[in-house]
């Protein structure tokens, strides 16, 4: 679906057709026609827009004439609820500009451009093409961090449930926030390196404007700190994992040390009746009290195993 946006008054509008430094939004339905199309008519060429909704495409930037493309994951909720599946993966978000307009296009509906279209972002101006850019390079590196905050949080609920747990359903779970965030460190690598160089060049053009290049600084700060979090998040997960299979497995001991404790007090009176079922001669057989007998006997062999046990430690 193309959609075409301006900012009238303040408010975000929705145009019938193309206009002068209008916001072209495009995301599914659409067909590779309708894209033939707008890169003819606007003369951009088609790969700007087929080439970001590769789930493959790598971040970077690219420029042919006047207009320029740049292309940067960003993180969406993984549509999938499977046990061996990541909670979130990154997928490319396309930004293709010019002086006349912005283009931005996706393969997936993204929460950062929705963001826009639900226009809850201050100050932004479809109009102000650099402005906008950095606007949405900037929400794109706060959804990062947000869904690491998220992810944080899960493994913290999981942690305090793994403690007296002897299953592998949290473990699942882990497994899926560690894939989750193997994306995001690759992502946010890959997206900071495309930050470097493109200001190494300028390739916003952002020139002398010291308030533009304020907020780009800004960015890739940003950008690093989220970096930083996902490496540290990553390492806890995997050693939180590493720490928490080790106590299931002890757990595992644990009760199968019980259960051979209960299996050794069953096996005491056990043995003494086996004996007495024998067709031989055996002491005590003709006494009306040997049941008596037995059932003390066993509860004081058993009570003295109880005993033995716990000074093993064994209980």
């Amino acid at each position: 679906m193309i959609r075409y946006y301006t900012k009238q008054q303040g408010a975000l509008i929705e145009l019938p057709d193309y206009a002068v430094h209008c916001w072209i939004n495009i995301e599914p339905p659409f067909s590779h026609d309708e894209l033939e199309e707008l890169s003819d008519r606007l003369n951009i060429p088609l790969d700007f827009f087929t080439d970001p909704l590769d789930i493959d495409e790598r971040s970077r930037y690219e420029k042919e004439g006047p207009v320029r493309l740049i292309v940067m994951n960003s993180p969406i909720l993984n549509e999938t609820d499977k046990e061996n599946e990541s909670i979130y993966i990154t997928i490319p978000i396309g930004i293709i500009f010019s002086a006349e307009s912005v283009i931005t296009i996706c393969a997936h509906e993204n929460p950062v451009l929705e963001l826009f279209l639900e226009d809850k972002i201050k100050n932004f101006n479809p109009a102000n093409i650099q402005h906008f850019i950095l606007q949405i390079l900037e929400q794109n590196v706060y959804r990062f961090i947000s869904c690491l905050k998220k992810l944080n949080l899960k493994r913290n609920l999981l942690e305090q449930e793994l403690y007296d747990s002897s299953r592998n359903s949290e473990l699942w779970q882990m497994l899926r926030i560690e894939k989750s965030l193997v994306y995001f460190v690759n992502s946010l690598k890959a997206n900071e390196l495309l930050k470097i160089k493109m200001k190494r060049i300028d390739f916003l053009g952002l020139g002398l404007n010291e308030e533009l290049e304020e907020i780009y600084e800004d960015l890739v700060i940003d950008n690093s700190q989220a970096l930083e979090m996902a490496n540290i998040y990553a390492v806890i997960t995997g050693s939180t994992m590493e720490a928490f299979a080790s106590i299931i497995s002890n757990n595992m001991n644990v009760d199968i040390q019980r259960l051979t404790f209960v299996t050794i007090m069953l096996m005491v009176p056990t043995i003494i009746t086996g004996f007495y079922g024998m067709n031989v001669d055996l002491p005590f057989a003709e006494n009306k009290f040997t049941a008596l007998y037995i059932i003390v006997f066993s509860i004081i062999i058993g009570y003295g195993l109880i005993y033995f046990l716990n000074r093993k430690k064994l209980r």
